[in-house]
């Protein structure tokens, strides 16, 4: 398997204005988010791919390999499947910007349904929650996924899923790591489909996949890390920094 990761950046975001320009103990955000996808013992190569020339200025001062991208891909995977298709790689991983602190095994996890004999058309990573944890399950901002029993993705949702109309204690929750790997090709046809309408309604960019009638195949990780999408985020990533550090 020849894996490529790509890291798709953009400069505008709505809740935190230049996020991956942040300052993490005196590197740029998405310089941290690159140095951990080096880590990946899967991936052959690391590229980001980004719109903003100051982003770019950024990560090529520390030596990163950036590739520039139009500034009208509607979704992160849209941006990823531009560059990609200057790059020769039988899979592709997605990996968010805006998670400095990514466990390179949760990158390497992902990888593996492509190492079987039988690939799937995607592979995604989730967490097991608990079903008292209410405060995820309910939290529109936690994305949850239900599984078939080949642990294939059956649905995606803001909601709490699955609803229970009875309790049963035995009920199995997931919340979504948004990290994704393709096959070149599916890649590619994902980026040629109008956006769905699940898609829409849930703002979530995986429905696209399932509503045309691709696979999801889910991994279960018990390692997570939390990314940055507001100045909270933000705090925590620093203090959490700070901790490691023993400052």
């Amino acid at each position: 398997m020849n894996a490529v990761i790509l890291i798709p950046a953009r400069l505008d975001s709505s809740r935190l204005p230049k996020k991956m320009l942040a300052d993490l103990d005196g590197e740029p955000l998405i310089v941290r988010t690159w140095r951990q996808a080096l880590l990946s013992n899967h991936a052959v190569r690391v590229v980001v791919a980004t719109d903003s020339p100051e982003i770019a200025g950024a990560l090529e001062a520390y030596g990163a390999e950036v590739m520039m991208t139009s500034p009208h891909a509607r979704c992160g995977t849209e941006r990823i499947a531009e560059a990609a298709r200057s790059i020769d790689a039988d899979v592709f991983l997605n990996l968010q910007g805006d998670e400095p602190l990514i466990d390179p095994r949760n990158i390497d996890l992902c990888l593996e349904p492509f190492l079987a004999d039988n690939p799937p058309d995607c592979s995604t990573l989730v967490y097991p929650l608990l079903p008292e944890d209410f405060q995820q399950i309910d939290d529109p901002n936690v994305v949850k996924v239900v599984l078939d029993r080949n642990g294939n993705a059956l649905y995606f949702s803001r909601s709490p899923v699955p609803f229970q109309r009875e309790v049963y204690a035995a009920t199995q929750f997931y919340r979504h790591i948004g990290l994704y790997a393709f096959s070149a090709e599916v890649l590619q046809h994902y980026a040629s489909l109008p956006p769905s309408m699940l898609e829409k309604a849930e703002s979530l960019e995986q429905l696209r996949l399932l509503e045309n009638g691709f696979s999801i195949r889910c991994v279960t990780t018990t390692v997570d890390h939390p990314g940055v999408n507001t100045p909270e985020d933000l705090e925590l990533v620093r203090s959490m920094l700070r901790t490691s550090a023993g400052r």
